[in-house]
């Protein structure tokens, strides 16, 4: 605008006329121009300063820990339910309670250290054990079934929810422990209608026969995902469409190199906008002290601390073809792309993409299984979908991760059935 005026005032021959235009133009409008051009600079700085969230900062990594090795101040590791770490109790009154209704109950849920493909076997023979509730009155025989226990699949499926509320792509997450953990059920007693519903629980313990060597009692699965109450900071203002309110969350207490997610009713939330310092959050309401927030820690190396057990992630590896393929939103639809997609995953380490067959709709194989069950596709019929079978062979795999390799492989199918919804994506050794 600056420019304009001066060529306007260049091109007049009239000097008078022309110093009389500039006094004008110098005393009203050229601060009128000078603070819209502040403005936009300051509108350009803010849209700059959003940071698009990389994908490296909501990366979840989940490892297991026996409770009594729990550290309630570790670096990034928390446990996935925080319930879990007290001890887990048994009342005999309700025991007592579900017997005389011939109903099941939840005694204890506990880690079976063993593949995928022998825990469904065991899990769909609905075999029954044998099992001793100790009390100060005495000992009772008590008979359990092993189901597959949904907890911890829960608490994958309400984060997937966060995500969507934050307006952020899901990643499958890789976490072959919580598939492993199954709830010891009680299904009856020979002198249940004796039981003294005043003795505590003492001790519990079941055997499981040929798989006993596989039980693992008092086991916690951690990740690096913490539950915060943000307050904001300062007073909410209003937002450029002078309806909703903005209210900022600042950063640099919990960390500004942490991922966070926004968690809260949907109908409070109009959109987030994440910058290095702070969050945005774009709501209708006019009044909020603070917010629930999930804050996906970053991996640190401690050397204190170590871990028992191997840790997973969902965490890529990807070079440029990779993160431009991913800004595009483009995909090239060949088995070089799946491959590409496959070994971007630190999970693929050890594993490679054999072969991709498309074959006629049919039953499943039964070697994967699904992560993303959760994820809803109401386009497509399922039974009517083709089969996509990925081969994958495996070479210089560690030996303690020999239990995981149909978890990692299911990991890794999941990923490409994202991609691919058009497809049943299956997984298979060669």
């Amino acid at each position: 605008m600056k420019d304009i005026i001066r060529d306007r005032l260049n091109k007049m021959e009239d000097l008078e006329q022309r110093r009389i235009l500039k006094d004008l133009m110098t005393g009203v409008f050229l601060n009128l121009v000078e603070y819209q051009e502040t403005l936009n600079k300051q509108i350009e700085q803010r849209v700059f300063d959003e940071v698009v969230p990389l994908e490296e900062r909501h990366d979840v990594y989940v490892t297991l820990c026996p409770r009594e090795d729990l550290d309630p101040i570790h670096e990034f590791l928390y446990p996935m339910l925080p319930e879990d770490a007290a001890p887990q109790t048994v009342y005999l009154s309700e025991a007592s309670e579900a017997l005389a209704r011939k109903e099941e109950m939840k005694l204890f849920t506990f880690y079976m250290e063993c593949g995928q493909q022998e825990l469904q076997s065991l899990l769909k023979s609905n075999r029954t054990f044998h099992g001793e509730i100790v009390t100060s009155e005495g000992r009772h025989a008590i008979t359990v079934r092993l189901k597959s226990s949904t907890a911890y699949i829960s608490k994958i499926e309400e984060l997937y929810r966060v995500f969507r509320k934050n307006s952020l792509p899901w990643k499958s997450i890789n976490a072959p422990y919580v598939f492993k953990f199954v709830d010891c059920v009680l299904v009856g007693s020979d002198d249940g209608d004796a039981w003294d519903k005043q003795h505590v629980v003492k001790e519990l313990s079941i055997h499981l026969e040929e798989f006993e060597s596989y039980k693992r009692t008092n086991m916690i699965p951690l990740w690096n995902i913490q539950k915060l109450d943000m307050k904001t900071g300062g007073f909410p203002v209003p937002a450029s469409d002078r309806i909703n309110y903005e209210h900022v969350l600042p950063l640099r207490k919990t960390g500004t190199e942490h991922g966070y997610l926004v968690d809260g009713d949907e109908s409070h939330i109009r959109y987030i906008k994440r910058s290095e310092e702070d969050i945005t959050i774009v709501s209708p309401l006019e009044k909020s002290d603070s917010w629930t927030v999930l804050k996906i820690a970053g991996p640190v190396a401690t050397r204190i601390g170590r871990m028992d057990f191997p840790l997973f992630s969902n965490n890529k590896r990807e070079g440029f073809a990779g993160k431009y393929a991913r800004q595009e939103g483009r995909s090239v639809r060949s088995k070089g792309e799946i491959a590409r997609m496959i070994h971007a995953f630190q999970a693929a380490e050890g594993l490679e993409l054999e072969d991709v067959q498309v074959v006629a709709p049919g039953p499943a194989l039964g070697i994967t299984y699904p992560l993303n069950g959760f994820v809803s596709d109401h386009v497509r019929v399922e039974a009517d979908k083709h089969r996509m079978i990925l081969r994958f062979s495996k070479h210089g795999i560690q030996p303690e991760q020999a239990i995981f390799l149909d978890d990692l492989l299911s990991f890794l199918v999941s990923e490409i059935q994202l991609a691919f919804p058009e497809y049943r994506c299956e997984g298979e050794w060669m």
